[in-house]
């Protein structure tokens, strides 16, 4: 598999679209940013920010920094800025911070990391500011959990414009796009007029609670990614680390576990519902809910994604054998 194939595949499967170099994303005009910063209309409406564009090299940063985490949730911080109801990340670091399967915090190291980083960053003409962070949910989707909605009021209280981003790691690495959501949360006491549920993902068993409870107090963004020409040296460097990586790991080893806990969770959920489905009596009702959000309609749409998922592994192998493994067919002698 060529690299400069694969890098213009990932390019297509995310949406990354190609802008000039002299496109205003570029420039980073300080008295422009704090002007906008000062006028705070996110104050004003809650939903004011409404889209995050990501540059690809900040985009395979995060991804690198959340796949060499494995099932650690990790962390990091985004630079950027904002250009009216946008928020655009230009690039990302990573932060040395501890995390667990439901909490990531930083501690004293990591602030004192942080304040390193910025301050040799404008050293080196990187003014833009930070506008956001970061971290993973390996294998169970991009959302807010409690801790995250309270870190993220957090930094909207006293670092605004803030925006929280969420990669799945697991999920990218079985899917072949980037699993990547980017969220705010609402002010305290705010009820959200637009009750319409997000887009359906599927969760587990042990994180729907969590996952419900605080579902209403944050709302999504709509992301889209962008380069240039002036990021191809730096994203080839990036991509050859990263393409060399997926070539020497499979997806259907690297994630058993989480292959594995995904069937099992899967089996919890088809007893939950098929329980749901039997009256006192003992009599079999069905699904009385006919619509998209029937209990049985999330299962089918989980079981399909772990179906598509694992055939995607699978294909990975094969194309993978039959380019480095097979020997070519000698020429039969006369």
């Amino acid at each position: 598999m060529d690299a400069q194939v694969a890098l213009q595949n990932w390019q297509l499967e995310n949406n990354i679209t190609s802008v000039d170099n002299q496109d205003q994303l570029y420039f980073y005009d300080a008295e422009q940013d704090k002007e906008q910063v000062n006028k705070k209309p996110w104050t004003v409406d809650p939903h004011y920010f409404k889209h995050v564009k990501i540059s690809a090299i900040a985009l395979i940063k995060m991804v690198m920094h959340a796949r060499s985490g494995g099932n650690i949730e990790v962390m990091g911080l985004m630079q950027g800025k904002i250009m009216g109801d946008t928020m655009v990340v230009m690039d990302a670091f990573a932060l040395p911070v501890e995390g667990t399967e439901t909490r990531v915090n930083a501690q004293n190291e990591a602030y004192e990391y942080m304040v390193t980083y910025m301050e040799q960053a404008k050293q080196v003409g990187r003014m833009e500011n930070v506008i956001g962070w970061y971290h993973s949910h390996p294998g169970y989707g991009c959302w807010l959990s409690g801790i995250d909605v309270s870190t993220q009021s957090l930094n909207q209280q006293y670092q605004e414009p803030f925006v929280a981003v969420v990669i799945d790691p697991n999920r990218t690495m079985s899917a072949g796009k980037v699993e990547i959501g980017a969220f705010r949360t609402f002010p305290k006491g705010y009820k959200p007029i637009d009750d319409e549920p997000f887009e359906y993902q599927t969760i587990p068993l042990d994180k729907i609670e969590d996952f419900g409870v605080h579902a209403k107090e944050y709302y999504p963004l709509e992301i889209s990614h962008f380069k240039s020409s002036v990021d191809t040296q730096l994203l080839d460097a990036l991509w050859n680390k990263y393409w060399v990586h997926t070539l020497s790991q499979s997806p259907l080893l690297t994630n058993r576990a989480y292959s594995v806990q995904q069937m099992a969770d899967l089996t919890k959920k088809l007893d939950q519902t098929n329980h749901g489905m039997i009256g006192r009596m003992g009599g079999y009702y069905g699904d009385r809910k006919k619509d998209e959000q029937s209990q049985l309609s999330k299962v089918t749409k989980d079981s399909s994604k772990i179906t598509t998922e694992a055939m995607h592994g699978l294909i990975s192998q094969v194309l993978k054998d039959l380019v480095f493994n097979q020997s070519k067919t000698k020429p039969s002698s006369s």
